[in-house]
């Protein structure tokens, strides 16, 4: 005994039993009711959305005469009456379906359009059912467009197609035309469900949301497969025998390569490809679960309340939710997606989804502060007296260019010491000590302070000077510049030293990364005890963002495996000084300014400044390295 097919068995017979696709529904159902009927109908959507079911309901309500066969035109076909039950079956003779992919041609449509002038032999309309319409050729679809235009009373087009785009614009606005959507998967996996309980046949709820996801928003796909499910499982839908048969990545490698992520465990990441690689699970298919998986855990992030309770897996995205910060998830979801057009361009599938996941290690939310090993080392302290005296060390220099009319490089020399004599000015109350530094500072008619340098002539997009100021300009260009002043003594401040040493040593061990590393550079350390073999830390971040638990306790994590004994941190916010990130910028702007006061003084520079009135140093140029 054969059986029939799920696709075709639960095909809907009535506007009631059509799952969503709601707005057509209404749309049509009204008109009906109202006998407000339009001659063409075009109806659009991908495969399997219910375009020829649509179809037949609409022709069936057109011709249906109900049980007692006195009813006429309704929204509710009775299923019962003869011509429903000739439609349902193919055997109505004037109810015509054809396949535009294959028959295409002039004539074929002419043939269909000479019959169109015989009234219905049975029923009351007759509808022209042409399917993939967009497959007729140009000569065909001029062949129909008088009788599409102004068809017989008696006479109803419908039209269906995938793509829309390849329909001629006359035959467009000759019709009226509904867009069926691809369906949620929520959707298609409720009716799955009625689909089995109407069956007799178990299923498990991961196994039909496996299967819903696979149909892409189209019912019959979905049908189709739960079709092959139910042979691959030997009369069951199991989790496991759908995932194996669809060939879906399992929940545990994605739960392995978030954690391997969280923690940084680049070798975790390998293993992970590799064991997908044997078990040759699709690349792509593991950046689907992986994207879809962090969409989950943003949602828990942001909205706590709108996640899924009903989710067999709610729980593993509860506690992989906490093992990243809300940008790192956002982050790596894009990497996700855009790593999925970049499989194509790589050697194998398997290395460029390797390439894929050590970027999400090297890729930083954050890149403020972290260059530690920039930071200027303290210097020695003064004798007599627990202040620390903080030197910046001599910069090297890169390059500078200088530009006449046209652009002008010059490679520079080694740095020249500052002297030694240059007093040091006295910072000021409440500046830090490492921002108490003299800034040069250009004023623009060249008119220079005691202690700044007076700007070199400007050549470009200036107005053009009087004869006595050209005069001044072809004279030899002079430059003169303070040489960068010492520091002065910085105040004593031996908790931030700690902080600040403690943070190197975690980001020279790589244990803390991302957002903990931006959080430590930006806290400002104001108190710290040791108590009970363990220590006690409170840290004053100023960004809000940066106070968060899950951040709190990686770096808690992080500080204990260096300290090798218990910690704890509490978090404050306001205000911060003297943190890890304000001393890096700060060390960064001194070697800038002695940079630009060495090439200042370069006999190279100043000779070509010399011999080119309109030379000038280009901002931006000059390089510390």
């Amino acid at each position: 005994m054969s059986s029939m097919v799920l696709a075709r068995k639960y095909r809907p017979h009535s506007f009631e039993a059509m799952v969503g696709q709601g707005h057509v529904v209404q749309a049509l159902s009204n008109a009906l009711t109202q006998q407000r009927l339009h001659h063409a109908y075009l109806f659009t959507g991908t495969r399997g959305v219910g375009k020829t079911t649509v179809s037949r309901i609409l022709a069936k309500s057109l011709n249906c005469v109900g049980p007692d066969g006195g009813g006429g035109i309704t929204a509710h076909p009775c299923g019962q009456c003869q011509p429903c039950r000739d439609i349902d079956s193919g055997r109505f003779v004037d109810y015509v379906e054809l396949d535009a992919a294959s028959n295409r041609g002039v004539e074929e449509i002419s043939q269909l359009l000479d019959q169109s002038v015989y009234k219905p032999v049975v029923g009351r309309f007759k509808v022209y059912m042409i399917d993939e319409v967009h497959m007729l050729t140009n000569h065909a679809f001029n062949a129909m467009l008088k009788t599409l235009e102004e068809p017989p009373d008696y006479l109803k087009f419908v039209l269906a197609t995938t793509d829309p785009q390849k329909v001629p614009v006359t035959v467009l606005s000759r019709c009226l035309q509904f867009n069926l959507r691809p369906m949620a998967m929520q959707t298609v996996q409720d009716h799955l469900h009625q689909v089995m309980a109407a069956e007799g046949i178990s299923a498990e709820p991961g196994a039909l949301s496996l299967l819903a996801r696979a149909a892409r928003g189209s019912m019959r796909d979905a049908l189709s497969l739960t079709d092959q499910a139910i042979a691959f499982g030997n009369g069951g839908l199991l989790e496991a025998s759908v995932r194996q048969m669809l060939g879906a990545v399992d929940r545990q490698h994605i739960q392995k390569i978030i954690e391997s992520v969280s923690a940084g465990d680049g070798a975790g990441l390998v293993a992970a490809v590799d064991t997908l690689r044997e078990l040759g699970l699709s690349a792509s298919g593991t950046l689907e679960e992986l994207a879809t998986a962090l969409q989950r855990m943003a949602v828990i992030q942001a909205v706590p309340q709108a996640a899924d309770a009903s989710d067999p897996d709610a729980a593993l995205w509860q506690a992989l939710a906490r093992l990243l910060a809300p940008d790192e998830t956002q982050l790596f979801y894009s990497l996700a997606l855009q790593g999925r057009a970049e499989l194509a361009l790589a050697p194998d599938e398997y290395s460029g989804l390797l390439m894929l996941l050590l970027r999400l290690l090297a890729f930083k939310p954050a890149q403020a502060g972290q260059q530690m090993g920039d930071r200027a080392p303290p210097g020695p302290k003064a004798e007599g007296s627990g202040a620390a005296v903080r030197q910046a060390p001599e910069p090297v220099v890169q390059k500078a260019v200088v530009a006449p009319a046209a652009v002008v490089r010059a490679a520079m020399p080694a740095p020249v010491a500052a002297p030694a004599s240059t007093p040091a000015p006295q910072a000021s109350q409440g500046i830090p000590p490492w921002e108490a530094l003299p800034d040069q500072a250009y004023e623009a008619d060249g008119d220079a302070g005691p202690d700044m340098p007076p700007e070199p002539p400007r050549h470009h997009a200036e107005p053009p000077a009087p004869p006595s100021s050209r005069l001044a300009a072809s004279a030899p260009a002079t430059l003169v510049a303070e040489a960068p002043a010492p520091e002065a003594p910085a105040i004593a401040d031996p908790l931030s030293d700690r902080w600040v040493s403690l943070v190197a040593q975690m980001v020279e061990r790589n244990s803390i990364t991302a957002l903990v590393r931006e959080m430590a550079m930006q806290a400002q350390c104001i108190a710290s005890m040791e108590e009970g073999g363990g220590s006690r830390w409170r840290l004053r971040i100023e960004r809000e963002s940066l106070r968060v638990d899950q951040l709190r306790e990686r770096l808690v994590q992080a500080m204990s495996q260096l300290l090798e004994h218990p910690v704890e941190v509490e978090l404050e916010g306001g205000a911060t000084v003297n943190t890890p990130a304000q001393r890096d910028q700060a060390a960064r702007e001194r070697r800038q300014r002695a940079a630009e006061h060495l090439i200042q003084q370069d006999s190279l520079v100043t000779s070509v400044l010399a011999q080119y009135p309109g030379a000038r140093i280009v901002a931006g140029s000059i390089r510390p390295l």
